[in-house]
């Protein structure tokens, strides 16, 4: 029996939209390996999503969408089986929020509820240059279990859009959630 993904998505104010995009673009071709897709969406990240991609499709996709106060979303609680959330993109505030267990908003609690379950909670951080609070913050949720993947790209497949340099960490993100894509791998056909 194949067990199909339930995955949170949090999109924050940070800068880099294209990366929560690209995200739910990946997500929708890959249906078949999830059961459910919960989106929270800050007021922030949606008037970012606007001035970085100049439109408002950002609740166009066929997921659950779910408002930042809304407690009684499923994945509040860890009864919900929701077995993977990426923070996409993580600002440094959320980060710090959830490396101090501040549960003040949904996507603080479903960080925190991923986290008390030892589910994979991945958090796409955008920001440079990091000071020292950021890397210890980074620190503590790594220590919780928690992985910090750096909106940083990688160039070893020679993307040539915007999209495709976006999809080099997106893809590198769920592969840690555990979804099986088709993407570059480092030693195959690349010789």
């Amino acid at each position: 029996m194949i067990i199909k993904h339930r995955i949170v998505v949090a999109i924050t104010g940070a800068s880099g939209s294209i990366y929560a995009k690209v995200l739910l673009d990946k997500l929708m071709l890959l249906s078949n390996q999830w059961d459910a897709v919960g989106v929270v969406m800050s007021k922030n990240a949606r008037e970012v999503w606007y001035t970085e991609l100049g439109n408002e499709d950002y609740d166009k996709y066929p997921v659950s969408y779910y408002e930042k106060t809304n407690f009684s979303a499923p994945f509040a609680s860890g009864s919900a089986k929701y077995n993977s959330m990426i923070v996409v993109p993580c600002s440094m505030g959320t980060l710090a929020r959830i490396a101090n267990g501040v549960s003040d908003d949904l996507v603080t609690r479903a960080a925190d509820v991923i986290l008390k379950e030892r589910r994979k909670l991945i958090l796409m951080v955008r920001d440079s240059p990091f000071n020292l609070i950021h890397i210890k913050n980074m620190e503590s949720v790594t220590l919780a279990g928690g992985i910090i993947c750096p909106a940083s790209p990688s160039f070893y497949s020679r993307p040539t859009t915007i999209e495709e340099v976006a999809a080099t960490v997106v893809d590198r993100a769920l592969d840690l959630a555990g979804f099986d894509i088709d993407t570059f791998r480092w030693g195959k056909g690349n010789e």
